[in-house]
Formats: C-alpha cells, sequence, structure tokens
C-alpha cells in the first residue's frame, strides 16, 4: 500500500492531478478528500457561516482524518464523513464506506500542515500554480458547484484564501518529495509520478 499526499493551494490542479493518477490505475486508487473532514458547523448562523476560514488548519478535523488513514494502512474500512459547503456542516445520517486500496491518495490544500498526518504518507506531492490562475479557478468553482456569489468569492480569497496561502500552504512545499508546477498541465511531472507509483506497484494503464 502507498499513502500519497497531494497539497497545493486552492484553485492549484489537485483534482486534475488525482484524476490523472485514478485514470492510470483505476480500482486500485481510493482517494480521502480533505474536503470531507472539515468540523461540522452545521448549527451556526449563517453570518457567522459567512465568515468561516476554510484555509485556516483549525477548521480540519485533523485527529478524525489522521485516524482514519492508520485504520486504512492497518487494512481496515473506515466510514467517511460527508461534508456540504452549502451548509458548512456534514451530514447525519450519511457516511461514504471506504475500502483499503493499494494507492491511497490523501488530498487538500492542508495536507501538509499536521505532522501527524504528514507521517502517514510514504509519496509526498505539491500541485504549484500561478496566483491567477487559481483564482480564476476558485471563482468558477465556488460559483458553480458551491453555491456562492462573485462578491463571496472574492471577499473571501481577499481576507483568506491568500492570506492563508501565504501563512500556512505555501510553506508546507517544503514537505514536498514532488513538486509540480502548472498542475495536471504538466505532463513531464505526471508522467515521473505515474512511473514512481508503478515501480511500486506494477505495470499501471496508459491512458
Amino acid at each position: 500500500m502507498l499513502i500519497i499526499g497531494i497539497a497545493g493551494g486552492s484553485g492549484s490542479g489537485k483534482t486534475t492531478v488525482v484524476s490523472r493518477i485514478q485514470e492510470a490505475f483505476r480500482d486500485r486508487v481510493v482517494v480521502i478528500p480533505e474536503d470531507s473532514y472539515y468540523k461540522d458547523n452545521g448549527d451556526l448562523p449563517e453570518e457567522e457561516k459567512r465568515r468561516m476560514n476554510f484555509d485556516h488548519p483549525d477548521a480540519i478535523d485533523f485527529a478524525l482524518l489522521t485516524d482514519h488513514i492508520k485504520q486504512i494502512r492497518a487494512g481496515k474500512a473506515i466510514e467517511q464523513p460527508v461534508y456540504s459547503y452549502i451548509t458548512c456542516g456534514r451530514s447525519k445520517t450519511e457516511t461514504v464506506h471506504v475500502e483499503p486500496a493499494e494507492v491511497i491518495i490523501v488530498e487538500g490544500i492542508l495536507a501538509f500542515c499536521h505532522k501527524e498526518l504528514v507521517d502517514q504518507m510514504d509519496i509526498k506531492i505539491f500541485v504549484d500554480a500561478d496566483d491567477d490562475d487559481r483564482f480564476m479557478r476558485i471563482l468558477v468553482r465556488d460559483i458553480a458547484s458551491r453555491g456562492k456569489d462573485v462578491e463571496w468569492v472574492i471577499e473571501r480569497y481577499t481576507n483568506t484564501v491568500k492570506p492563508m496561502y501565504l501563512q500556512f500552504i505555501a510553506p508546507s512545499k517544503r514537505e514536498a518529495d514532488i513538486i509540480i508546477p502548472q498542475g495536471g498541465h504538466n505532463q513531464v511531472a505526471i508522467d515521473m509520478l505515474l512511473a514512481r507509483i508503478e515501480k511500486a506497484l506494477g505495470p499501471v494503464n496508459r491512458v
């Protein structure tokens, strides 16, 4: 089993890199998204939800996430939380049943900001991208899939996303074994990453 950590700023292209690994290894890969482990704030008033800082390490339930990775490494299944950005809360009735696999990907902006979690990772990848490119991806994503408006996105980027990137996420780059500039568009880096995984696990399905 390989535990692969994939970190990088919001909108950097982490999802694209994860997708390329999934395309190559298919059912040999399980993804554990950090986003599922935001602390449950569903009962907060709407005004407080609007001010929430999703980019600070304190927003993540790292204790649960780390425990789940340890359980998977030990060959045990987990019940992954289901989190909603619209309600800022976890589902009270639903979880995602996750079985162990040959490749476990832990993906998220703050994935390298908790030592006990980082210590569980065999390969650590930081996906890098220009600030302008990241902002445009954040804008499109948050409006299309998270029910936010333009004003909210700009306010959040200015007040939390950019400052937290500079304070926590960018410095976590030093934890990385591999840095991928240009995100999922860097074919050379992707091929090198797939070759590294293939060396550990066996033949890859090149697509």
